[in-house]
């Protein structure tokens, strides 16, 4: 009876012992972000989730500033928030490939409390067939265009006249943690987001600056009826398992994990396994999440084998079907 007793004992202190380490060693600490009266600029802020995030941080009664390339886009989200909200949002114009536009529209909107950098492309293809003006399209706007927006905004998001914490909030993918057939130019992409985040996060912790790192699942969004009917086959049968999310839900999702200070938000209980399995080195301020993070790691990477095996058994069956036909 003593064994037994001495062997349940000994159970519970290994994960309060866990626990405990967790607690001494998770960094960055955890913190809240403000979004009431506070300076929101969202990018490609005019349709899809962009659009959703402003309604719901004005919603939240934040100050809110748009940025896209149509004044016909902005103008027409702007009167949909309006008449929603009663909120007039400011709008701005610009490309953000363009550095000097960005920086021009960012110094007109002053200091950012929270900058979501949202915009984004996509074009699924085999990289074979895919033209290399559709790639640098791709990464130009999804990642030198992040670059710019976050470079343009820094400076004034250092010297912000209120005290509070700040947040670069930075949309990514979950073709931004795995790769997926056609997504080769999309996923690399987004992929680097990852990296920028995690470096920029060091950079900016000492000005009291918090990076959250966004990874929805397909969105019901204006562009993904025109997206979807260029997907290759293979692409909609393997990316098809994590579902189509509404922007509202995304959007939910985003300023909820804004508001947590989390560097990973998923979207949805595929992107958490995903997350889960991909947080590798990645800051944690969840003493909890980090506890699921270290059990379930052996676990996650053998599921993860597990949906190899499948896409991969999926891309041979195809190959083999188009041979015979």
């Amino acid at each position: 009876m003593a064994l037994v007793l001495l062997s349940l004992l000994l159970l519970l202190l290994l994960p309060l012992s866990l626990l405990f380490l967790l607690y001494l060693i998770v960094r960055p600490k955890p913190v809240k972000i403000p979004i009431k009266n506070r300076h929101v600029f969202i990018t490609g802020g005019s349709s899809g989730i962009g659009l959703a995030l402003a309604h719901r941080a004005a919603q939240e009664g934040a100050r809110v500033s748009i940025l896209a390339r149509s004044l016909q886009k902005l103008e027409e989200a702007k009167q949909s928030i309006h008449l929603a909200t009663g909120i007039e949002v400011a709008t701005f114009s610009a490309d953000v490939r363009d550095f000097d536009a960005v920086k021009k529209a960012v110094d007109e909107a002053g200091p950012i409390d929270v900058l979501v950098v949202n915009q984004g492309v996509f074009v699924a293809q085999e990289l074979e067939n895919q033209e290399l003006d559709e790639i640098k399209f791709m990464i130009d706007v999804n990642l030198i265009g992040s670059f710019n927006m976050i470079k343009a905004a820094l400076p004034q998001m250092k010297k912000r006249p209120n005290s509070g914490p700040a947040s670069i909030a930075l949309m990514s993918s979950q073709a931004g943690q795995v790769g997926i057939y056609g997504y080769t130019a999309y996923s690399a992409s987004k992929f680097a987001l990852r990296g920028l985040a995690e470096a920029l996060q060091q950079e900016v912790i000492g000005d009291d600056i918090h990076v959250t790192l966004i990874f929805p699942p397909d969105t019901e969004t204006p562009g993904l009826e025109e997206e979807n009917k260029r997907k290759p086959q293979l692409t909609s049968i393997i990316a098809g398992s994590s579902g189509v999310m509404k922007a509202e839900e995304v959007a939910k999702k985003t300023l909820n994990g804004i508001k947590s200070g989390s560097f990973i938000v998923p979207c949805n209980f595929e992107g958490l396994l995903l997350s889960l399995a991909t947080s590798g080195l990645s800051p944690q301020r969840s003493v909890l999440m980090a506890f699921v993070e270290v059990v379930t790691a052996g676990l996650l990477r053998l599921a993860g084998l597990c949906f190899q095996w499948n896409w991969y058994g999926s891309i041979q069956s195809w190959h083999a079907q188009n041979k015979r036909t």
